[in-house]
């Protein structure tokens, strides 16, 4: 089992070396727990992808503390500036154009002339980053497909010894990963929804944009992570829309339950249909809910708006099967 080390400076201080010597570290940010290596190092880069059975052509995002530091990994434009005074430091993760000599090993963008980048607002995630001084590349930290970790301890169980370190920092606050924003298009496109809204975008942008649906069979490569057909699974079917749950199924329910018939056990990402409450419990519940003496997961009904469209994003996803 990995090292589970409370952050304080002399961990985040360990930890900083670690990633200096191309190991792997898993870090609190406000959207889920990353895991961590050396964006500039194609050993780390490689160990991500291994420790994660992830596939090869699906990106990684890059984490820096200051737009300073993007400015020789990635070519901006007027509107990454814009979103990035709006939105950052915060749950925004950029897809721009990579930049001529950009030193970030070319296995992290999959290929692509393009990286995808962001800056945390998790105070652990950002000393470790300052300390660290190099970008870093920190997808999910959990095997590919599955349940994402919004604890140490969700990290600890799904990757076990493949990390060196999982700085501890509580449970994340946000719960679901960035929204990705391709702004190598005109009009900007949604690429994941995420912790920032539509809704926000088009009003800080004045514009409408889209939510792109170009998606990957699993062989196909992909633009920007979270892309995947199949993902954020539990290993039970899911299914979503439920007004009601058979006898053996788990219901995971949103707003008053109370006329929702049937269920085994139930638990309730919001009794009062706060979206950004459900968000936060998404991932922690559908764990505590993937059991194997349970048949499946009956989720209510979530209203497809803020952050409700990022949540059935995940949904959708998670209740694809085999």
């Amino acid at each position: 089992m990995s090292l589970i080390a409370e952050a304080d400076p002399q961990s985040i201080a360990r930890a900083a070396v670690l990633l200096r010597e191309g190991k792997l570290v898993a870090f609190p940010t406000e959207t889920v727990y990353g895991l961590g290596g050396d964006a500039t190092a194609d050993n780390a880069v490689a160990a991500i992808y291994e420790a994660k059975g992830r596939p090869h052509f699906n990106p990684l995002i890059i984490h820096v503390t200051e737009p300073a530091a993007l400015g020789e990994l990635i070519e901006w434009n007027d509107t990454a500036r814009h979103l990035a005074a709006q939105f950052w430091p915060g749950p925004l993760t950029l897809v721009l154009p990579r930049a001529k000599h950009c030193p970030v090993s070319l296995l992290a963008g999959a290929g692509f002339p393009t990286l995808a980048v962001r800056i945390p607002s998790h105070p652990i995630a950002r000393a470790l980053l300052k300390e660290a001084g190099v970008p870093v590349a920190a997808p999910s930290a959990n095997v590919s497909g599955r349940l994402s970790p919004t604890t140490p301890l969700h990290v600890a169980e799904s990757l076990g010894d493949k990390v060196a370190m999982i700085l501890a920092g509580g449970k994340s606050q946000v719960g679901l990963e960035s929204t990705v924003v391709d702004l190598t298009s005109s009009p900007p496109r949604i690429l994941r929804p995420g912790g920032v809204t539509k809704e926000q975008l088009e009003k800080s942008l004045n514009m409408k944009i889209e939510t792109a649906r170009v998606e990957s069979d699993g062989n196909t490569a992909l633009p920007a992570p979270g892309m995947l057909a199949k993902h954020y699974a539990p290993r039970l079917p899911l299914r979503m829309n439920a007004d009601s749950a058979d006898a053996g199924e788990a219901l995971l329910a949103f707003g008053p339950d109370e006329t929702v018939k049937g269920g085994a056990m139930r638990l309730n990402l919001s009794e009062k249909g706060d979206a950004t409450e459900a968000a936060a419990n998404l991932f922690a519940m559908l764990r505590e809910l993937d059991r194997s003496d349970l048949t499946g997961i009956a989720v209510m009904k979530i209203p497809e708006t803020g952050l409700g469209a990022a949540i059935n994003d995940r949904l959708r996803r998670a209740s694809l099967r085999d």
